[in-house]
């Protein structure tokens, strides 16, 4: 997995797994492609489409990067056009409750800034799927 750390002390045993995730899902496009996987197999021009903002040598670029840490497949079809689908590997789908967790929090943070209370408890969607999947999409 990739590590990219820029301090100079060396990593402290019970901080080294967040440091090793945060290196895997850092930055805010891998976990938006996260989130797009998450329902599924998707094309290449399918995300580029519906991630906002984000250019194709970015988009490019962390695919490859998700791929090369085994949290996304690709599978290239032989065909002409040439045809490429992306999906979330077995260790990619394992990062479904840490982003609920985080849209969790996220809505805590959100609701607290607007001087309302709590959030309360993970919510799913109409359909009863985890709210990461559905809401933030």
């Amino acid at each position: 997995m990739a590590i990219r750390r820029t301090a100079k002390v060396a990593c402290h045993e019970s901080w080294c797994p967040i440091e090793r995730t945060l290196g895997a899902i850092g930055g805010i496009w891998k976990v938006i492609i996260i989130r797009e996987l998450l329902t599924g197999t998707k094309r290449y021009g399918y995300l580029h489409r519906t991630i906002g903002g984000v250019t194709h040598k970015m988009l490019t670029q962390q695919l490859r990067e998700l791929e090369r840490d085994g949290l996304v497949h690709r599978e290239v079809y032989k065909q002409v056009p040439p045809k490429v689908e992306y999906s979330l590997s077995e260790l990619g789908t394992r990062l479904a409750p840490i982003l609920e967790a985080m849209h969790s929090w996220g809505r805590e943070l959100h609701d607290a800034s607007d001087g309302g209370g709590p959030a309360g408890q993970a919510q799913t969607s109409a359909a009863g799927q985890p709210a990461v999947a559905s809401a933030i999409s």
